[in-house]
């Protein structure tokens, strides 16, 4: 059983992407942030501010921000020196890897999968929402079965499967065309956010803060839970780490900055949407800024923010579908899923296949799923793949004390300790049903890993430490 538990090493880990399938190093430390700030704003303020607020945390919204904020920082710290070391793509799967050893590494990864490829659905869903806002308030009105999954009444999300298909194709042109498209997309989203904090702080009435925390402090952590959500962009910033110009330097800057720029704009703006509009009639809405602009009267504002969070909401979309394409490659690499996958185009120098395979699972899963139990579902997926980076960094410092750290996780282990709690907290405060759900993908994981990835991982070919 020792063999499950081989760690692979992190010179073998950095030689790989020297080869002919290695992926183009194209980005510095304004894409990295970018990538982030993309990744991070979006659906988190366009879409779930809405949920959390009128469901769960009220006016105290706030607080359900700065609780997942602080979650955030102490994993993304962890993060960030793992991703100074070990410059690969692949994000948390590779770091376990090097750390912990095969078995979790997969665990890891199949975590990953199932939190990407259902973030990505669920995002879709939202664009898809203010799509059809901004069609309405032109005059175009769509029709709900093209617009609604099954379970809410329609037949099938047509917006959200299209914006999916573009954006699959825009990655498979390049890296390099991807983040400039991102660069150009997050400016605009940035634009709107500053209109509608311009736009709303006047009219916001301190009296819609009032009960400023309806559904207690357990309503505060069980919002903190549902925005999560809305932070993990961040680990989409480090599975860019093999096409770094510089990753020692500025993949924990990329990290670290667009964590902070974004934790600011969370707390600002959910204050302004619970003191615009009383938080209960956030209810039935997956647009909840264009709402509140409506609802006081800024029609052009209103239409204005559908513009812009469409752009933010793309932005999401093209770095949750990047991270995801690239987790898929590296672990087709390493033998863990079909070869294929981990295969480079030989004139765009993207995991193709990979973007592909993506690409169809998602249009299928944002097609025909409500946001919802899409939101859930990535939460615990991003929560336990914190967890496991988080003691990875521990064993990692005790293991191999000997590597060079171009940056290094301040106060360990207490650091990663308190991320640990903070996510385990996070977890317990989850619907059951969602705990249920991700505890059937674990054992489906556990089946795959010993029927087909154990025999066919390139680890079988080497030497390896053991524990």
């Amino acid at each position: 059983m020792n063999s499950i538990f081989r760690t692979k090493p992190i010179e073998s880990l950095i030689s790989e992407t020297k080869g002919k399938d290695s992926l183009n190093k194209a980005l510095g430390p304004l894409e990295l942030t970018m990538l982030g700030v993309g990744a991070i704003i979006g659906t988190g303020i366009f879409v779930l501010t809405g949920v959390a607020a009128a469901n769960y945390s009220g006016p105290a919204l706030i607080l359900s921000f700065i609780v997942s904020g602080l979650a955030c920082t102490f994993a993304a710290l962890c993060y960030a020196e793992f991703a100074a070391i070990v410059p690969v793509a692949g994000s948390a799967y590779t770091y376990s890897y090097a750390a912990l050893g095969e078995f979790w590494a997969w665990i890891i990864g199949w975590d990953l999968i199932l939190e990407y490829m259902v973030a990505i659905g669920a995002v879709a869903v939202g664009w898809s929402a203010y799509a059809t806002h901004l069609f309405e308030a032109v005059g175009i009105n769509l029709p709900k079965v093209l617009t609604s999954s099954p379970l809410e009444g329609g037949i099938v999300n047509l917006p959200a499967i299209l914006i999916i298909l573009v954006i699959t194709c825009i990655l498979i042109i390049g890296v390099k065309e991807s983040a400039r498209t991102n660069n150009i997309i997050v400016a605009i989203k940035l634009v709107v956010i500053v209109l509608f904090i311009v736009l709303a702080a006047g009219h916001v009435k301190p009296s819609n803060w009032h009960p400023f925390m309806p559904f207690g402090f357990k309503g505060v952590l069980s919002g903190a839970a549902i925005v999560f959500f809305a932070y993990i962009g961040f680990d989409a910033v480090s599975t860019a780490a093999e096409e770094v110009k510089n990753p020692q330097k500025d993949l924990p800057k990329g990290i670290v900055i667009s964590l902070i720029i974004c934790t600011l704009l969370y707390i600002i703006v959910s204050a302004i949407l619970t003191g615009v509009v009383p938080y209960l009639e956030y209810k039935n809405t997956a647009a909840p800024v264009a709402f509140a602009l409506q609802q006081i009267g800024i029609n052009w504002g209103s239409a204005l923010v559908s513009v812009g969070a469409i752009c933010g909401i793309t932005s999401v979309l093209l770095v949750m579908m990047f991270g995801q394409t690239r987790i898929f490659f590296a672990m087709s690499r390493d033998g863990l899923l079909p070869k294929a996958f981990g295969a480079v185009h030989h004139k765009f120098k993207t995991p193709v296949k990979s973007t592909i395979l993506v690409g169809v699972i998602t249009m299928i899963i944002a097609g025909f799923v409500p946001i919802g139990d899409l939101a859930e579902l990535t939460n615990i997926g991003t929560l336990a793949a914190f967890i496991i980076v988080s003691l990875g960094i521990v064993v990692l410092r005790y293991r191999r004390p000997d590597i060079k750290r171009g940056f290094k996780c301040p106060f360990v282990p207490v650091t990663p300790f308190i991320s640990v709690i903070f996510c385990a907290v996070l977890i317990f405060m989850l619907p059951m049903v969602t705990k249920i759900r991700f505890v059937v993908w674990f054992i489906l994981g556990v089946i795959i890993y010993f029927a087909y990835s154990r025999k066919h991982s390139t680890m079988n070919n080497e030497d390896s430490e053991t524990v």
